[in-house]
């Protein structure tokens, strides 16, 4: 395979940002995910991807529930906020506030739109899962663009 196309090729599929939120038991974390697609209407489904070696991870395989918090056009400092583990205290993670969803996963305050998600599917392939999580419910506090990774600039693939 030419390396080359390949990195190329896969880098131009579009990604939005979204924060990630587990918890089981005491313990919660959030982390900014991108592999998120809708897979079925009825019943509502969604697929993400988790870095098998990240915090996340091992709460969401734990406890088969997370959330996602839809991140809009111009929250680039939350998404690069949650690139690395913050613990969470007194309602925030540093200083951006979340509240637990009705699953108990953390959902961004800041957040226009979230999901709740119990998990379906739990594949453990390559560096990363493909988790399959059923919209348990769903949450709307305006209507927004969502934040893209082209608006920011990064780059994640290939």
């Amino acid at each position: 395979m030419d390396e080359k196309a390949k990195k190329e090729v896969l880098l131009m599929i579009p990604y939005g940002l979204f924060v990630l939120g587990a918890a089981h038991g005491s313990i919660a974390t959030a982390a900014t995910v991108n592999w998120v697609t809708q897979a079925s209407f009825a019943p509502p489904l969604v697929v993400v991807g988790i870095k098998k070696d990240s915090g996340s991870h091992a709460l969401v395989k734990e406890s088969k529930v997370f959330a996602l918090s839809i991140l809009e056009a111009g929250q680039k400092s939350i998404a690069g906020f949650f690139f690395r583990h913050v613990e969470p205290k007194d309602g925030k993670f540093g200083d951006i506030a979340f509240e637990l969803g009705a699953n108990g996963a953390p959902i961004i305050g800041a957040a226009p739109a979230s999901i709740e998600c119990r998990v379906v599917g739990f594949y453990e392939l390559g560096d990363h899962s493909v988790v399959v999580g059923e919209v348990t419910q769903a949450n709307l506090k305006r209507s927004a663009e969502p934040l893209t990774m082209k608006e920011t600039g990064w780059n994640y693939g290939g």
